[in-house]
């Protein structure tokens, strides 16, 4: 390596004016507290679903200052278990613009279910693990279930090593390596459950997809145990801000409502995660508690876990918007030229922190009731309930 230019010899330099600090940028104003209650009405299938300011919601998320927010503040997360073999019979699978799709029964799912989908996955529950403090779900089912129900498939084998669980799934995207106390199937849930005394029913991500969701909560009622829970963790498909910050030209923001158009043409609905109580409650379950979780997308956030979760979840859905092209772009007839400009736009607009976007993700929680005591009879459903 050479040595440094040192220059001509310096004359002496007049004293520099002072640079104009760069203005801070203002705190967004807090909006008036969202109201919490507990809503007190007979409720069926034919209500209308409850506006989403009746469930419990966080405050907003205070932004960090200017210039105090970077991606590289994290490294990956790893995570080992103990974990033995097992193995699946069904691998029907088609191929679309170089990703891969289940095929099984013909499947509607819109995502692609390849390595790319799976890690993915893997980092939404990573950072759902932060997100909620470790908690796998928000039911009280106890400290030594017996038989729980994963809908998806998940994760909760390692922390319940003494109860039996069944993962469901229509696809054969499983772990080759699992505990020994979860046994994997591929399969439709709306088909009948040959299940019965299931202590918990678990749903992550599935309301959108599933073609009857008040038929697939209706499996789980008859397969729970008196006093057993059924939980949904569901996102809710459309970006929201609090403070402004996210113009109604946002070009992250249209592309979601572009993709809620798409799904719409495929028969899903990005809005139903927040109308489940209806449904839970024309099934017949009560104590029907939800919670609502506030989710940064990028590092924009004040709080350090906060920033760690918006991370994972700008590196998600990242990684989610390029399947917009398959299928979702396909059924709107959008141009290959069209759909990868929105994706490049939207991937640009993800990386200014200014804009403090976040996900509403809601977590819906249910009981079947237990039989009275003193009656000989069956509870009568209570209502709607908030945390």
């Amino acid at each position: 390596m050479g040595s440094e230019y040192q220059g001509p010899e310096p004359e002496p330099e007049p004293e520099p004016e002072p640079e104009p600090e760069p203005e801070p940028e203002p705190e967004p104003e807090p909006e008036p507290e969202q109201a919490t209650a507990d809503h007190h009405h007979p409720a069926s299938l034919s209500d209308p679903p409850p506006p989403a300011w009746l469930a419990e919601e966080e405050p907003p998320i205070e932004a960090a200052a200017s210039g105090d927010v970077s991606d590289d503040e994290f490294e990956a997360n790893s995570v080992d278990s103990d974990l033995v073999s097992v193995s699946s019979s069904v691998y029907a699978h088609t191929y679309e613009r170089g990703r891969r799709y289940q095929s099984y029964k013909n499947s509607r799912y819109p995502i692609p279910n390849d390595d790319i989908e799976q890690s993915r996955e893997d980092m939404k529950h990573v950072m759902l693990m932060e997100l909620t403090g470790g908690k796998l779900f928000l039911s009280p089912i106890g400290e030594h279930p017996q038989k729980i129900v994963d809908i998806g498939t998940g994760t909760a084998g390692d922390a319940y090593p003494s109860a039996s669980v069944l993962g469901i799934d229509l696809t054969p995207i499983q772990p080759l390596w699992v505990p020994p106390n979860v046994e994997f199937i591929v399969d439709d849930c709306e088909r009948d459950w040959l299940l019965e005394n299931v202590d918990f029913a678990h749903f992550r991500f599935m309301a959108m997809i599933l073609k009857d969701v008040p038929l697939v909560m209706q499996h789980a009622y008859e397969s729970l145990r008196p006093g057993g829970w059924i939980e949904f963790q569901e996102l809710l498909g459309r970006p929201f801000c609090d403070d402004d910050t996210m113009k109604d030209d946002d070009p992250f923001k249209v592309l979601y409502e572009i993709a809620g158009d798409a799904y719409e043409r495929l028969g899903l609905s990005t809005s139903l995660p927040a109308e489940l109580e209806p449904m839970l409650l024309a099934a017949g379950f009560n104590n029907i508690h939800c919670k609502v979780m506030k989710v940064p997308i990028g590092t924009w956030a004040k709080d350090k876990t906060m920033r760690l979760v918006g991370l994972y979840q700008k590196t998600a859905v990242t990684d989610f918007i390029s399947t917009l092209a398959g299928r979702p772009f396909k059924a709107l007839g959008l141009s290959e030229e069209e759909g990868q400009v929105r994706l490049a736009y939207a991937r640009q607009a993800l990386d200014n922190t200014r804009v403090h976007r976040y996900f509403n993700y809601y977590y819906w929680y249910a009981q079947k009731p237990q039989p009275s005591v003193e009656f000989g009879e069956e509870q009568e459903p209570s209502q709607y309930a908030t945390d």
